[in-house]
């Protein structure tokens, strides 16, 4: 090797371990109010921040844009008539084990969690549920550059027999935008388009020509309004592995997982939207798995955010802007 060579090899080294420090330098873990306490951990690159609380949980409260907007939903602490031992949705991201059902999906979880912090990520604990002795854990990793999140989801069973569940990752966007889950591809009945390429779930209550649902060929939307306080929800197997919620020039897009033959929850959903007024949900699903004692199931989506985003009306305009930003966005 010349000298030379030498010299661009050690100059190249220098030049690499030089912006990792400053990688390094740019994320960071600190403590920060939130809910009316202090219990709270930031993580920042210099780009976007997260904000877990450690009082209640585990729960993300929020994500976006340094200095700007939170997209997710800042809810009252206590609702009116709320009782200390009851479920209260604090607003944010949470977890949940699926299929939904009264009384054990909503134990409270208005107790503290433990937590353990690292460069980029932080870990949340809960405590074993009395009533499920299920144990619910989250593990939040920033990306060290741009705007990617990693929320793993674990759901950790201490009953000494089995139980059949599915980890459940629910986002309470903040009010105003419009919540998006693409169609699978169209293709026209020519002869060959003879199966069926998705199933969808509707509940009870789900009326499909509600003004706040927009279903077309490439998308379906369900938009927040304060002046409808009747829920609607839909379930479907997406294939697709995205949603986004739309917000003042905001997007959010949510990546997951769908595993072909496996069994999903609520008829077949990877994926569910949910509005009442201004509540509205971008909901993902893991298979349904028996989990023997001290088993786990995991679950993992991955977070973007783009800026100054326009939204056409139409299904080809709304391709159109979707298109390319999905692409810079992955699960891996």
């Amino acid at each position: 090797m010349t000298d030379t060579v030498a010299r661009l090899c050690v100059c190249f080294i220098l030049l690499s371990l030089s912006a990792a420090a400053t990688k390094a330098q740019r994320l960071k873990a600190e403590k920060v109010p939130c809910l009316g306490n202090q219990s709270c951990y930031k993580l920042s690159n210099g780009t976007v921040e997260v904000v877990v609380t450690t009082d209640v949980g585990p729960r993300i409260m929020r994500y976006g844009f340094v200095g700007a907007d939170n997209l997710l939903a800042e809810l009252p602490v206590d609702p009116p008539g709320a009782k200390a031992d009851t479920f209260k949705v604090w607003g944010g991201h949470r977890l949940w084990a699926a299929p939904e059902s009264m009384p054990r999906t909503y134990t409270p979880d208005n107790r503290p969690v433990e937590v353990k912090l690292d460069t980029n990520s932080i870990r949340l604990m809960a405590p074993v549920e009395a009533q499920t002795g299920i144990q619910k854990e989250m593990i939040v990793t920033l990306d060290a550059e741009g705007t990617g999140v990693t929320v793993l989801h674990r759901i950790t069973n201490r009953h000494p027999w089995a139980v059949e569940l599915a980890p459940w990752g629910l986002t309470i966007m903040n009010a105003g935008g419009v919540a998006i889950m693409p169609q699978e591809p169209f293709r026209p009945h020519d002869g060959n388009a003879l199966v069926p390429v998705r199933t969808m779930a509707l509940w009870a209550y789900t009326n499909l020509s509600d003004p706040r649902w927009t279903v077309g060929e490439k998308f379906i939307r369900l938009r927040s309004e304060a002046a409808h306080k009747e829920s609607q929800k839909l379930g479907a197997a997406n294939r697709q592995g995205w949603m986004a919620y739309h917000r003042a020039g905001t997007l959010f897009v949510k990546r997951f997982d769908y595993k072909d033959g496996a069994t999903y929850p609520d008829m077949g959903s990877n994926a569910e939207l949910y509005s009442k007024g201004t509540f509205i949900e971008i909901e993902t699903l893991a298979p349904l798995e028996r989990l023997e004692q001290n088993a786990a199931a995991e679950h993992i989506e991955r977070w973007f955010l783009f800026r100054d985003v326009k939204m056409g009306a139409t299904d080809e305009s709304m391709e159109q802007t979707l298109a390319p930003l999905i692409k810079q966005t992955s699960l891996k």
